[in-house]
Order: structure tokens, then C-alpha cells, then sequence
């Protein structure tokens, strides 16, 4: 009985450090982020996002993504310097949980400033927030429904 109840108890362990991921894994895993999984690999910020962090990614969809014309998210794509400062923009330094949320101006990685407004649901910039807290090893990722593109 012993032996079971610690062998059951070191699977589980297992388990949970196997389903541990960090804001790369979680978003890929997610399975809806695939053009940002794609960006974040073009414009060489997966070791960054994969880092210690905490980061709070404000994480655009497939189909935020597809509101950019093809062409234009092309250009953006090939463009690394751009798509960096695109990407980074989504990034906040530090782990905010949505009950921690305050309208306002919030900096960003890239340097410049997120306004977010808490009326009527949450916006970031022009984005709408469509999912909150989705946990990841080394921060949070919060699911916006537009690309938000800095000022």
C-alpha cells in the first residue's frame, strides 16, 4: 500500500512538472495562436518569451491576425525590426491577473504605452479582451481579439 501511494504520488508530480509550460508552449498548445507563434519565431523573441519573465502577453488570434490584409501581414512578417515593435507592444513586464486590471496607461516592452479601459468590458487600446488568465510557467496571457499596433 505504501509503495502504491508513494509511486501514485511520484507519477502525479511528474505530471504536473510535464504539463508546466511557458507563454511559447502555452500559446502553442492553445492551438489558436498559430500566426503569433509564427511572428514571435520570425522576429526571434522565443527564447525571450520561453525566458524567466513574468510576462503578461496580450495575445491576438488567428483571427485578429486576419483582419490585417495578407499582403500588409506579409510585409510585417518579413519586416523584423517592425515585427519586433508589433510584438513587444503585446507584452507588459510582470504577471497581471485580470482582478488586477486598472484603466489606464500601462508601458509596454517595446517602450511605448497601452491604454486600457475597463468600461464595458476590457479593451486594450482597440482590442477587446475575450479571455482572461490563461496561466503560464513565467507569467499570463490575456486573449485580445485585434492586433494593437503602437502609437
Amino acid at each position: 500500500m505504501k509503495k502504491t501511494l508513494v509511486a501514485g504520488l511520484l507519477a502525479f508530480g511528474a505530471m504536473v512538472s510535464a504539463q508546466a509550460k511557458d507563454i511559447v508552449d502555452t500559446a502553442v498548445a492553445a492551438g489558436s495562436f498559430k500566426t503569433l507563434v509564427t511572428a514571435v519565431q520570425a522576429a526571434g523573441l522565443v527564447d525571450t518569451l520561453k525566458g524567466p519573465g513574468p510576462f503578461t502577453v496580450f495575445a491576438p488570434t488567428d483571427e485578429a491576425f486576419a483582419k490585417i490584409p495578407k499582403a500588409d501581414l506579409d510585409a510585417l512578417l518579413k519586416d523584423k525590426a517592425k515585427l519586433t515593435a508589433v510584438l513587444t507592444y503585446h507584452v507588459v513586464p510582470g504577471k497581471v491577473m485580470a482582478k488586477d486590471v486598472k484603466a489606464g496607461k500601462v508601458k509596454t516592452v517595446q517602450g511605448g504605452e497601452l491604454t486600457v479601459s475597463t468600461t464595458g468590458g476590457v479593451k486594450v487600446d482597440n482590442a477587446n479582451v475575450v479571455k482572461t488568465d490563461i496561466a503560464a510557467d513565467n507569467g499570463v496571457i490575456h486573449v485580445i481579439d485585434t492586433v494593437v499596433l503602437p502609437r
